[in-house]
């Protein structure tokens, strides 16, 4: 494409993406295909050692997929981007590609229930241990870190307390100490939020959610903001030789590809990671996801306003012990909202029902226009109560840590008529009153 730094509008239209040489195929190819011809043996060779971006397989690399990976890219304003099955699987992969055991990470408390376990349970068992911080102060952060540290994990928008962390304070933090600072951007989405702005150092994101918009897709993405010094001495596994690849250097071969920059990060999780473990995304799957990010800006565009508007008569409403979302006034998060996220802090808020546990179960099964499932970030209203779902499996200690309760109910709001959304929130209160 030209020079020209275009709009985001544009970007999430053409970003990535060349017509289809065959054919001419505005809309991006799905190569539903397991595996590619090799042109001649010198071409498999080439691809086989990573010599040549070709395609050999479709768990490491596919066409579709491609123009996902760089798509995003430069919406967030990285380097390079890694597409895999979840959003699971891309904060995994982040992690595993900068730890061994012995080793550790800092993150912050407030985390999706998935990545709460992953830290608490999951990593320990492979000997990577995580101390779970409070993010409201920086100093949380800094406090934690030790010489076993290998990166400071946050969300942009905690959840489900809706929280905002003092971004550039953290990412100060994990400067000072050589460490990565690594973002889930899924709440946000890089029309919101653009980490690398502030000094992050890697993106991931559920795609399922906002990237996709019509909770139809499963997916994940990694992104590389090529702004890490990997050859600081903490992480070997980038400067000493590769013995799965004829023994050469990840930081040597990936810090300065031309038309790129630094991909060590992407390239190393892409090489070890997706090819050894396979989480790979189906092409048909980067396609939808693909299809919703070209509406990404529009769709958020009225969901936040209309999350505004929600959150206000909620925090006014007689049957609401208390609302979090960082777009009203009296919000802790309220000003980091008003500096780092000024088009929104997102469609997504958690309120407290009076009543407590049973009046929220009520509440929910009353309402006829929001979906009570398991998700965010659909063009439909979503509903679900996260002590019950989302953070089921933690213990309740655990869910306290998290900012869990029983009377919260966490609200993802779509695309619907504004007046037909506040019709049934009211009318779920008053259903579920005594």
């Amino acid at each position: 494409m030209s020079a020209r730094p275009f709009g985001f509008d544009t970007l999430q239209l053409h970003a990535g993406q060349t017509p289809d040489p065959t054919t001419g195929a505005q809309a991006v190819p799905i190569y539903q295909t397991a595996s590619f011809v090799f042109k001649d043996f010198a071409s498999a060779e080439a691809i086989a050692a990573v010599e040549d971006f070709g395609f050999e397989y479709s768990r490491v690399g596919n066409p579709t997929n491609d123009v996902l990976e760089r798509r995003i890219a430069a919406l967030e304003g990285g380097t390079g981007a890694l597409a895999l099955g979840s959003g699971s699987a891309a904060t995994a992969y982040a992690i595993l590609n900068i730890t061994h055991a012995g080793e550790e990470v800092v993150a912050a408390k407030t985390l999706y229930g998935g990545s709460f376990s992953l830290f608490a349970n999951t990593l320990p068992r492979h000997g990577v241990r995580t101390t779970l911080v409070d993010s409201a102060n920086p100093e949380n952060f800094a406090a934690a870190i030790t010489e076993r540290t290998r990166a400071i994990f946050v969300e942009t928008i905690g959840n489900p307390d809706i929280n905002i962390v003092d971004f550039e304070a953290v990412a100060r933090v994990a400067e000072q100490n050589g460490i990565p600072l690594i973002i889930d951007n899924t709440f946000a989405t890089p029309y919101l939020f653009r980490p690398f702005d502030y000094g992050a150092n890697v993106v991931v994101h559920s795609a399922t959610k906002y990237i996709g918009g019509h909770g139809t897709s499963i997916g994940g993405l990694i992104v590389d903001g090529g702004n890490f010094d990997w050859s600081n001495g903490k992480f070997p596994d980038f400067t000493t030789p590769d013995p799965a690849y004829g023994g050469f250097i990840h930081w040597d071969k990936w810090r300065d590809v031309p038309g790129a920059g630094n991909i060590v990060f992407v390239m190393k999780a892409r090489l070890h990671y997706l090819r050894d473990l396979g989480a790979c995304l189906s092409p048909f799957n980067a396609f939808l996801l693909l299809q919703g990010l070209e509406t990404l800006s529009l769709r958020l565009e009225r969901e936040v306003a209309s999350t505004q508007r929600i959150a206000e008569h909620l925090a006014s409403h007689a049957e609401v012990e208390w609302v979090s979302y960082p777009g009203l006034a009296d919000n802790p998060s309220h000003a980091l909202a008003r500096k780092y996220l000024p088009r929104g802090p997102g469609a997504i808020l958690s309120f407290g029902i009076r009543g407590g546990l049973e009046r929220a179960k009520k509440f929910i099964e009353s309402l006829e226009l929001f979906s009570f499932l398991a998700n965010v970030g659909d063009s439909r209203s979503l509903v679900v109560h996260p002590a019950t779902i989302t953070h089921s499996q933690l213990t309740k200690e655990e869910q306290i840590l998290a900012g869990v309760r029983p009377e919260q109910i966490r609200l993802s709001i779509g695309t619907e008529n504004i007046d037909d959304l506040l019709w049934d929130l009211d009318q779920a209160f008053s259903r579920s009153a005594g």
